[in-house]
């Protein structure tokens, strides 16, 4: 598949406008997807700027390759996590980047891809295997978590990441069901979560919630995004710019309070009349709210409505580098 058309990139004006990108910066798209942002990223920094893209999906790095060709050695694509940005920076040699965007969740070709398991189409349920990996490389399928997590796991996981209504009660129906035949396809599931009756009342399907909860757990997700936020704060260079795009609100959480602690700094407590913990605030927000998509933009790409870009500068600290060094 063409990168073109593996992507709509979300916010794109917004997000080069807000990393403020120059000839020869380096940077980095942690979520290359079909190399829409980095595209454009790699234009703002012509003629000699580089790009490091990293994805999980091998069909993402596919389109990505196809799309970036023409910038040539300017490129490098990475199968990796983004949560692995500072050992991959450090095997090629960065110390430090000048901007860094993470563009995060599905992108429209998983979720429009049947055989991926992102999403319960009724035409196509009943073939559907529960796969839900962004990595292929993992054994970690939905089925297999939902044939092997107790049911206190499956109801953390759908209380905290599908932050669903009736969670301890569709747990138990999983682990139930389970017991006479493991759930293998979307249809599987789809009719335990009508056996459970959860969900109900909402606007969207029950089952919403529920897929996305289930996917957050097969990959990872929020752990990744933790550990992700750290890396990139760690890579950049004093003055160098970091912007994140998230989908939902949980993503949002985490951004929102990483990006408000590094720019506190100190995390003694509030009554505490002396600072001893000794930590020097590491960013500059930008921005007090997050940016969200025109009207224009969510009329012409309806995915694109509940995204958010949140972003932040690095600043000098004790133990801040040039941008230009080189391991």
């Amino acid at each position: 598949m063409a990168g073109s058309d593996y992507h709509r990139p979300v916010l794109l004006e917004e997000s080069l406008a807000v990393l403020a990108l120059r000839p020869g910066f380096r940077v980095v798209d942690g979520t290359v997807g079909g190399g829409g942002h980095a595209e454009a990223m790699l234009r703002a920094t012509d003629p000699d700027g580089t790009l490091i893209g990293f994805d999980v999906d091998p069909e993402a790095l596919a389109a990505a390759t196809a799309r970036l060709a023409p910038f040539g050695h300017r490129v490098a694509l990475e199968h990796a996590s983004f949560r692995e940005l500072g050992r991959v920076l450090a095997e090629r040699g960065f110390l430090r980047v000048d901007a860094i965007l993470l563009d995060l969740g599905v992108s429209s070709r998983q979720l429009d891809a049947p055989d991926r398991g992102f999403r319960f189409a009724e035409e196509s349920a009943d073939v559907t295997a529960l796969d839900m990996r962004m990595d292929p490389r993992s054994e970690r399928t939905a089925a297999r978590l939902l044939q092997e997590a107790t049911a206190e796991q499956l109801e953390r996981w759908l209380r905290e990441y599908g932050e669903l209504s009736g969670a301890r009660r569709l747990a138990e129906t999983i682990v139930e069901v389970r017991r006479e035949a493991p759930l293998r396809t979307v249809r599987d599931l789809l009719e335990v979560v009508a056996r459970a009756r959860v969900g109900g009342g909402r606007r969207h399907h029950p089952a919403t919630l529920v897929f996305q909860a289930l996917r957050i757990a097969v990959n990872d997700e929020l752990a990744a995004l933790e550990e992700g936020l750290e890396a990139a704060i760690d890579a950049l260079a004093p003055g160098g710019r970091l912007a994140v795009i998230a989908y939902h609100s949980l993503e949002d959480r985490i951004v929102k309070q990483c990006l408000r602690r590094e720019a506190r700094g100190c995390v003694c407590p509030p009554r505490q009349p002396v600072c001893t913990c000794g930590r020097e605030p590491r960013l500059r927000l930008l921005g007090r709210r997050a940016v969200r998509p025109s009207e224009h933009e969510t009329r012409s790409n309806p995915r694109a409505r509940s995204a958010r870009l949140r972003a932040a500068e690095r600043l000098p600290t004790s133990d801040a580098h040039s941008s230009r060094e080189v391991a």
